[in-house]
């Protein structure tokens, strides 16, 4: 009888001791926490400089960035050869272009990394892409896109370079919807 309370009386002591309710949390700062003066955050960080001077570089070496388009309704489209709805996609804003001409710059911005851009000439070939295509700056991407790196992401621009529509994704609904955002900007003088 000794030996089974010399072994509850410690777990017994264990057991209420370590019962205890726990402290009130305390606020310490009301700055985010970084490691390195690095925020951890799951929010996207503003870009380092405005959107309308973040760019891309073109397939010609050339380097362009919003902005140059001011007084333009501008498309920005995120894509890759891979992505089955950036095929279907793709088709439509050659048509887009077709209808618009100078009042509508569109902009391939392609996003499909090194492995994917051995496609790109065969795929431009194929779809006969008729608009301006491009790699984009990281900080455009970050931008834009933030922590949702889906294709195809399309973005419209007004003629003064303000963000009026952003969609993922292709299908015939969204299809309606950019064509909407597309006349509306281009309508507006």
């Amino acid at each position: 009888m000794k030996v089974i309370y010399f072994c509850l009386l410690p777990f017994a002591f264990c057991l209420f001791s370590a019962c205890r309710p726990a402290a009130a949390p305390v606020s310490i700062s009301n700055k985010p926490v970084s490691i390195n003066n690095v925020p951890q955050t799951n929010l996207p960080l503003p870009p380092l400089k405005n959107v309308g001077n973040l760019g891309w570089t073109l397939f010609d070496e050339k380097s362009e960035k919003l902005s140059d388009y001011r007084g333009k309704v501008v498309v920005l489209d995120f894509w890759a050869t891979y992505c089955p709805p950036c095929l279907e996609e793709i088709p439509h804003l050659n048509a887009l272009k077709n209808k618009y001409g100078e009042d509508l710059q569109i902009v391939g911005l392609h996003v499909g990394g090194e492995e994917d851009q051995e496609r790109v000439p065969e795929f431009v070939e194929r779809l006969k892409i008729n608009y301006a295509l491009a790699y984009p700056e990281d900080a455009l991407s970050n931008a834009l896109m933030g922590a949702n790196r889906a294709i195809p992401q399309t973005f419209v621009f007004d003629r003064s370079g303000r963000l009026t529509k952003k969609i993922i994704g292709f299908d015939n609904f969204i299809k309606a919807d950019l064509d909407a955002a597309i006349e509306q900007a281009v309508n507006e003088r």
